[in-house]
């Protein structure tokens, strides 16, 4: 029997836009506490975002212009599942930030010449970016010279009208939405959250 595609919905800034996405079957959703993003969001509102979130789905923390001692120390002290370390972080990054909070994922470029082995740097999963992450641009995937094995989230230009077919050429672990389910930057659409759970869970994603 096929497993379903693992899905995030990131960037929420809402308690409303997190709790549709429970709803319609989101495995994560995820916060974003960079200073430059439009996704950016206070610890009030984070805190409002997890507690209305409870065990309903996997919270993750967002991060790339933080310390990893310091973005481990922020996702320690709001409580979330998972913190999502994206960009130039090293191993060593990540090895301090274990030392504060038990789960790792790491977030890349495809622009990077990323090490692409889920794993290598201790993450228990590895999200892949398109080569201007955030930018909503999706990517050909067929230009990796190979695919990430294991617990791999495909990321960058999905939307509701093509995250099955990138599912099925893919065959990511998972896939991760943001700005495809926006009608402007930082504010979500609840329609397209569901349309796009939906869409990532049909026969033909698979």
């Amino acid at each position: 029997m096929d497993v379903p595609v693992y899905v995030k919905v990131c960037g929420l800034t809402t308690v409303d836009a997190a709790r549709v996405a429970v709803d319609a079957g989101a495995d994560a959703i995820g916060i974003v506490m960079n200073e430059t993003s439009p996704r950016a969001i206070d610890i009030p509102t984070a805190r409002a975002i997890l507690a209305a979130v409870g065990d309903a789905a996997d919270t993750v923390l967002v991060v790339n212009d933080k310390t990893a001692v310091a973005a481990a120390e922020l996702a320690a002290d709001l409580g979330v599942d998972v913190l999502q370390l994206h960009g130039t972080y090293t191993p060593e990054d990540f090895r301090l930030a274990r030392e504060r909070v038990a789960r790792l994922w790491r977030a890349t470029s495809s622009a990077h010449d990323p090490d692409l082995t889920v794993g290598a740097y201790g993450e228990e999963a590895l999200l892949l970016d398109a080569a201007r992450p955030g930018s909503g641009q999706r990517w050909d995937t067929a230009t990796l010279t190979h695919r990430p094995r294991g617990r791999w989230i495909l990321a960058g230009g999905l939307r509701p009208d093509n995250v099955a077919e990138a599912i099925a050429a893919a065959a990511p672990w998972g896939v991760d939405v943001s700005s495809g389910v926006e009608s402007a930057p930082g504010v979500k659409d609840h329609e397209a959250i569901r349309a796009f759970v939906g869409a990532a869970r049909s026969p033909g994603a698979s």
